[in-house]
């Protein structure tokens, strides 16, 4: 599988996420910190892991900033993005079966190494749920995303 991950800087895990990917026989499109040429800057970075989702260059992606929120937020910024922050397995898995999660944000500063592969290995191997509430639940974030008017201040337009 085709994963784009991205990072604000090369610190805690962000220095083991590609090759564990590779070792997993995943092909990490690295953005970000990785990449010399990009602007570095979380925000940036996940914009542009979560658009190769989006755009269909990768399947999915990982994110990663000091807290994980704002890799979290920038990535769900783009249409279709469905990014999930997780601490550990259970919650990887609930994110990819209750909401097909496509973007995993992590913490540089709270995961570790032994947590990222426990984290990243169950958000790979689960599922999407195909019941139908979970199915309506994302249907419905589509509607959500399609009523968002851009001069409403990120409200929904009613």
């Amino acid at each position: 599988m085709r994963i784009a991950v991205a990072t604000d800087e090369l610190t805690g895990i962000a220095t083991a996420l590609p090759e564990l990917l590779r070792d997993r026989g995943h092909e990490p499109l690295l953005h970000g910190a990785y990449v010399a040429a990009e602007t570095p800057e979380w925000a940036w970075a996940s914009e542009r892991a979560a658009r190769d989702v989006a755009e269909g260059s990768a399947e999915r992606a990982i994110v990663a900033c000091w807290t994980g929120t704002g890799a979290s937020i920038a990535a769900n910024k783009v249409a279709g993005i469905r990014a999930a922050l997780c601490a550990d397995a259970a919650t990887a898995a609930g994110a990819r079966r209750f909401n097909d999660a496509n973007v995993l944000a992590l913490s540089l500063r709270t995961t570790s190494e032994a947590e990222l592969a426990e984290i990243v290995d169950a958000w790979l191997a689960t599922p999407a749920s195909d019941e139908a509430d979970d199915e309506r639940n994302l249907a419905h974030l589509g509607e959500i995303e399609g009523a968002a008017s851009p001069g409403a201040g990120g409200r929904i337009a009613r």
